[in-house]
């Protein structure tokens, strides 16, 4: 069925590039040698801030270049950002007891929570006594909660945690000889506050080791060193001055899922795959290449152009959001934003192309033609959405968004070079140029504020506050970067920018955590939200 599906789809491209010009043509090769260069197996999906992604913006810096594009990022077409993917723990850690060196990760491991000290102590696992390490066996806790479906073992260690540092503990070291799983590990994206003292767990390799007998002295030396990680995506921004009095900004994120590490894949295969991404978004970025090809060469002088492509898409709007706060260009004298998000899968059978934020203008009526010999156009007025362009509309900037649709290799490693339709994506970079071509002589046209789109979860909720979470905020809580007018959260009073902390009885420390918060409740609930504005701590009634 694959293969008829192939063949059918190069019929229909052979068939219509019969219709082309030999100008039409080239730009059909290039977008394929594009999209081939992207999605293949040798970038390994372009993961933000890998050596994938590095390969991607050294090619689309080098496309640029040829075209003879300025080079507009901080560090030539480069604009550097940084990914905090949460903790880590320095191999330098260790735990000591009776001269048995654990091994980190396999013997022991501290929880996230613990603080970065060293400690030499004696101790016993009986004995609690002031200014020694206390030993906890959490069995106890496991079997009187086997059946309690609130409990939660580990909001349980933490307590018994900060408990025995008020008695004096010097460390709290827990280990499991039950039979119940307990799944207990270092959570690199926990936010939770600080203990006063380390919390380290032993394996039951560990135990075997150097805690067999309950009488016997322990000597113990211990180091938790916890360190942000983090790594590096890079934007890739060029320039045609045309000395125009404002700028008009195209983009289209270029990274993708890698082999999925950032668990945002919807693969459920149990084989480690590469998710090439050639619709998502490597259709967006050689539509983007080609139209700083035609905008280079062409009479449209009236504005400049700014041409981004983004990276950390993926993980939250990291890199347009990162670029919205850390401008290249002046942002007062930018025109408009159009982003093109997996572009290239033109269905055969509808020929539908979304256009978003088509409210953001009133100028938008007279530019987008709803009507096209090619394809049906469907419009979505939000300016808002799972995509960069949301980036510029919280900056006020007019915005458009083109989409050829969602389709079954979403996400997946199935979304490869061969099933794009260049043929089709051609029509949709025309009619982008179209756009520009009908605004060229319009002057800086005016932005208009619209509804917002409601932003995806896989945490099933039936309520929302109205808040556009900050997906690069690092610290504990929920940081809003938007509030929608006339709901909940605005109605409030929660401003943009507030970090929300506080759901009911319900804290959370990320939008993962929020989510699981905002499942627990239901339209007509009456509940508080505690939230940071500043260094003052506020809080709201409101009704879902």
């Amino acid at each position: 069925m694959k293969h008829f599906y192939l063949l059918l789809l190069l019929s229909i491209q052979f068939t219509y590039a019969q219709k082309l010009n030999k100008k039409d043509r080239h730009v059909i090769n290039n977008l394929q040698e594009h999209v081939n260069y992207l999605a293949s197996d040798k970038l390994e999906g372009r993961r933000a801030g890998t050596t994938g992604e590095q390969l991607a913006y050294t090619y689309i810096s080098a496309a640029f270049e040829k075209a003879g594009l300025e080079p507009k990022g901080t560090n030539g077409y480069l604009q550097a950002f940084e990914i905090n993917e949460g903790k880590m723990v320095n191999p330098s850690s260790h735990l000591i007891i009776n001269g048995h060196d654990l091994k980190l990760h396999k013997d022991f491991f501290p929880l996230a929570y613990s603080p970065n000290t060293s400690l030499e102590a004696t101790g016993a696992l009986a004995l609690h006594e002031s200014g020694s390490p206390w030993f906890f066996d959490i069995k106890e806790l496991l079997e009187a909660n086997a059946h309690n479906p609130h409990f939660d073992v580990r909001e349980a260690v933490k307590t018994q945690a900060l408990a025995a540092a008020q008695k004096g503990a010097a460390a709290f070291i827990i280990c499991n000889t039950s039979g119940i799983e307990d799944g207990l590990k270092f959570e690199p994206k926990d936010k939770s506050d600080i203990t006063p003292i380390p919390v380290l767990y032993i394996a039951s390799t560990g135990k075997q080791k150097c805690l067999n007998d309950e009488t016997m002295p322990l000597d113990i030396q211990l180091k938790v060193m916890i360190e942000d990680k983090k790594r590096y995506g890079h934007n890739v921004a060029a320039f045609i001055n045309n000395h125009a009095p404002t700028t008009v900004v195209l983009g289209a994120h270029y990274d993708h899922l890698g082999y999925g590490e950032d668990n945002n894949s919807l693969y459920a295969g149990e084989e480690k795959m590469i998710h090439n991404g050639a619709d998502d978004n490597a259709s967006g970025t050689a539509a983007l290449i080609e139209l700083g090809n035609m905008l280079k060469n062409a009479k449209l002088k009236n504005n400049n152009y700014l041409l981004i492509a983004f990276s950390g898409e993926e993980l939250g709007l990291y890199g347009s959001k990162f670029f919205a706060d850390n401008p290249t260009v002046d942002l007062s004298v930018v025109n408009y934003m159009l982003n093109m998000d997996m572009v290239g899968r033109l269905n055969d059978s509808t020929h539908a192309l979304t256009v978003g934020g088509y409210g953001t203008s009133p100028l938008w009526a007279d530019a987008v033609q709803t009507k096209h010999k090619y394809f049906t156009v469907k419009i979505d007025s939000s300016g808002t959405g799972p995509s960069d362009h949301t980036s510029f509309y919280r900056k006020d900037i007019p915005v458009l968004f083109f989409f050829t649709g969602l389709h079954s290799d979403y996400h997946k490693p199935g979304d490869d070079a061969e099933k794009i339709n260049y043929s089709g994506e051609l029509q949709v970079v025309k009619f982008v140029y179209s756009i520009i071509e009908r605004l060229d002589k319009s002057g800086k046209i005016p932005f208009t504020k619209t509804r917002e789109a409601a932003m995806g979860s896989k945490t099933s909720f039936k309520v929302t506050l109205g808040i556009m979470p900050d997906y690069t905020y690092s610290g504990s809580g929920v940081r809003a970067d938007g509030v929608s007018e006339g709901k909940i959260a605005q109605k409030a009073g929660i401003k943009a920018g507030d970090v929300l902390l506080q759901l009911g009885q319900y804290s959370f420390t990320d939008v993962e955590t929020y989510m699981q918060a905002l499942s627990k409740f239901k339209k007509g609930d009456a509940t508080t939200v505690k939230v940071k504005r500043g260094n003052d701590i506020l809080s709201f009634d409101i009704i879902f």
